[in-house]
């Protein structure tokens, strides 16, 4: 089962307080999710409007859409009652990229009960790697609304 980002639905099982829903970096950086599961979340951004001063994707473009991916990832095999957040994310910056499309794959590579760890897959257009990510949350029970 995928769904659309925007979805009520996706948002409210990744955990996203409604407050916040306009004031997302995610919007600001131009990602879409095109795909949610807890086994597998893709999302694209585009490079145009993300550059940084030479001229290439911005380092931080890149770490913002392996923080979000992943963060889905680890919202979603967290649980409704439980929050993920993030502890530590590292980036290797393999390719420069300079236009056209970047897209992102989060896959989980540890579920457990306190941390859930994912690796997040950036490519170009021609599919090839230009970045990759390893993020891992801390996962705590929700304190009562």
């Amino acid at each position: 089962m995928t769904e659309q980002a925007g979805d009520l639905a996706l948002e409210s099982r990744a955990g996203i307080d409604p407050a916040a829903a306009d004031q997302q970096l995610n919007d600001k950086i131009g990602l879409k999710i095109l795909e949610a599961t807890p086994e597998r979340v893709v999302g694209t951004i585009p490079v145009e409007g993300n550059l940084q001063p030479y001229g290439l994707l911005h380092g931080g473009a890149n770490a913002t859409v392996a923080e979000a991916l992943g963060s889905y990832v680890a919202a979603l095999n967290a649980g409704a009652d439980r929050a993920a957040m993030g502890l530590e994310l590292s980036c290797t910056h393999h390719r420069a990229v300079r236009s056209g499309i970047v897209t992102g794959v989060a896959t989980p590579l540890h579920v457990g009960r306190g941390t859930i760890t994912a690796e997040i897959v950036l490519t170009d257009d021609q599919g090839r790697r230009t970045c990759t990510a390893r993020l891992t949350c801390v996962v705590r029970d929700r304190p009562p609304a």
